[in-house]
């Protein structure tokens, strides 16, 4: 789901290791953008996206669906976007219409130990580049 300010909500933070998908959007390889969340890291140990900001342009992102089949992605951008006036299109949003994209997204940025929680969101953005059985 979304929270007030339009952005999706993570996985339960008891639960870092799972990957969230917006089941409200697009499924991954179909037509438009399909989006993905996780955490970064937890109070005591890393979490399923903490290297998310590593990723680099060129690499293969692979996302298992729910027939069995997998679809491959190729990255093609990593931003860093402030929380402050996040902008939900520009994380979530197609840049091709038409085009199977993905959109994984976690925290960045500094963690703010006053708000507690940190001060950007990393968003990779990847298209389809192919399906396996």
């Amino acid at each position: 789901g979304l929270d007030t300010k339009g952005a999706i909500e993570p996985p339960p933070f008891d639960r870092a290791d799972a990957v969230g998908w917006y089941a409200d959007g697009v499924t991954p390889g179909a037509a438009g953008t399909a989006l993905m969340v996780g955490h970064v890291d937890t109070d005591t140990r890393p979490a399923v996206f903490y290297r998310l900001s590593a990723v680099e342009p060129g690499e293969t992102v692979r996302v298992t669906r729910d027939d069995g089949t997998t679809a491959e992605f190729t990255v093609d951008d990593v931003e860093v976007l402030a929380r402050a006036g996040f902008d939900a299109q520009q994380a979530y949003g197609p840049r091709d219409t038409g085009r199977a994209e993905l959109r994984l997204i976690t925290c960045g940025g500094t963690f703010d130990r006053t708000t507690n929680s940190y001060t950007a969101n990393v968003v990779v953005s990847a298209y389809l580049t192919g399906t396996a059985s």
